[in-house]
C-alpha cells in the first residue's frame, strides 16, 4: 500500500505515466479506496486539461473592471 503523502508527490509522475509499473499498481489500489486522493487526481486532471487547451476562453464584458474593483475594495480592508 502507499499512501496519500506518496500520491500527492507522485501525481505528476502518475498522470504523465512516469512511474514504475509496481508504484503505478500501489498508486491505482489506493485510489480505489481513498476518494480525498482521488478527487485531487481528477482535479488535477481537469486542470492540465483546461490550461493545455489552444482555444482562448472569453471574458464577459464588463468582468476585468469588476475583478480590479474587487481588488481594490480587498486591499483597502
Amino acid at each position: 500500500m502507499v499512501s496519500c503523502q506518496k500520491v500527492l508527490q507522485e501525481l505528476s509522475n502518475y498522470i504523465d505515466n512516469d512511474v514504475d509499473l509496481d508504484l503505478r499498481e500501489r498508486i491505482e489500489n489506493h485510489l480505489k479506496t481513498c476518494h480525498r486522493c482521488s478527487v485531487v487526481l481528477d482535479t488535477t486532471r481537469k486542470t492540465v486539461r483546461i490550461y493545455s487547451d489552444e482555444g482562448v476562453l472569453e471574458v464577459p464584458g464588463g468582468y476585468s473592471q469588476r475583478l480590479r474593483e474587487f481588488f481594490l475594495r480587498s486591499a483597502k480592508e
